[in-house]
């Protein structure tokens, strides 16, 4: 073995051992502070359930947090930027250059993903990942695993190496974000290809056919999106990707962005910080990540729901539910972002709202 092969081994090593630890850190949701939530929903100024899901998503932040009265006042959107080497199969509307300037278009504030966090008060972080451009800005994240993936209608998007280290980034990010103070964060993402790689994973993670999960992306006409089926079929033939090995599945025809959501995910499962998932490419993430922990499924939320097929399939997999619908499918977390309000009303409601005694209201 020569020195590079060591260092690559002693790097994954220490990525896999990192990854472990924050999956070992993810416990159940907090089964007596929901009882005490689920208490105080009965004893509310309202009739009991009227306030639908809100209730629901007020027992399930107190469950992940730990507090019976919980505030959702600090969040964040954190978008993973990437390339992919498949979009040299044609399989997208748009060139691999548009990666790289939408990253710097979020950084200058000037992206739907800017204008949608900020109508909720949420801080928008921008990761470089995997861009095969360099991108400068004062405000970036920097994490380049590398200059995107390679073509997985040929061979194995990343190594094993790759996907732990993307991984790796995205638990960081997380972690960082929650060292100086964070109550709930949204997936974002943004990489030209990406819901190629999406729609590989989900046909291997959900044993659908390529054709179910797989949509138009980015404005993909009939006969791309033909093409896009076709190269994703061969993909899984070259690779042979196997369910129960989403490491393994992840590494050959994954993205460099969709691993780092999957350690966020992991990363803030283990921080007791609810998650809410964005569309279809953050779904997919999800997917792994639920694969590796389970128990990481009890933190997420489903913003929306995406007009992408593999969407549904995804949360109807993951047993999620989308607070939002509005035949969104851009990305960038712009629908878990619109969702903050959602779950913020939730537990303001559940915290602000007098109880009956208190309000001195007879109850029915």
């Amino acid at each position: 073995m020569d020195s590079s092969e060591n260092e690559a081994l002693v790097t994954e090593e220490a990525s896999l051992d990192y990854l472990t630890a924050i999956c070992a850190r993810i416990t159940p949701l907090d089964a007596d502070v929901m009882t005490l939530a689920r208490a105080r929903q009965a004893r509310l100024t309202k009739p009991p359930g009227s306030l639908g899901r809100l209730e629901e998503i007020a027992v399930q932040i107190a469950g992940i947090t730990g507090l019976e009265r919980s505030t959702v006042a600090r969040r964040a959107v954190v978008v993973m930027a990437a390339d992919h080497g498949v979009t040299q199969e044609g399989v997208s509307a748009y060139p691999a250059e548009v990666t790289a300037q939408m990253a710097l278009n979020f950084l200058r504030g000037g992206a739907a993903i800017n204008a949608i966090a900020g109508s909720v008060g949420a801080n928008v972080t921008v990761v470089d990942v995997g861009v095969a451009a360099d991108v400068t800005h004062p405000m970036l994240l920097a994490r380049k695993v590398a200059a995107g993936t390679a073509n997985m209608a040929h061979g194995p998007a990343m190594t094993h190496e790759q996907a732990l280290a993307a991984m790796a980034v995205g638990a960081e990010t997380l972690e960082t974000l929650a060292d100086t103070g964070l109550d709930l964060v949204a997936t974002g993402e943004m990489g030209i290809g990406n819901t190629t790689a999406a729609s590989a994973l989900t046909a291997v993670m959900t044993g659908r056919p390529v054709r179910a999960v797989t949509g138009r992306g980015a404005g993909a006409d009939d006969e791309r999106l033909q093409r896009k089926i076709g190269v994703i079929e061969r993909a899984l033939q070259v690779n042979a990707p196997d369910a129960q090995d989403p490491l393994g599945t992840l590494a050959k025809v994954g993205g460099l962005e969709i691993a780092a959501l999957a350690g966020l995910i992991l990363a803030a499962a283990s921080r007791r910080i609810p998650l809410l998932l964005d569309g279809f490419i953050a779904s997919s993430a999800a997917l792994i990540a639920c694969a590796w922990r389970p128990r990481a499924r009890e933190y997420l939320l489903a913003g929306h729901v995406s007009v992408e097929p593999g969407h549904q399939i995804i949360l109807d997999r993951l047993g999620l539910r989308p607070l939002l619908n509005l035949e969104m499918r851009l990305g960038e977390g712009t629908g878990a972002a619109l969702a903050m309000a959602v779950v913020d009303a939730a537990v303001r409601a559940h915290a602000e709202m007098a109880t009956f005694d208190e309000a001195g209201v007879s109850e029915g």
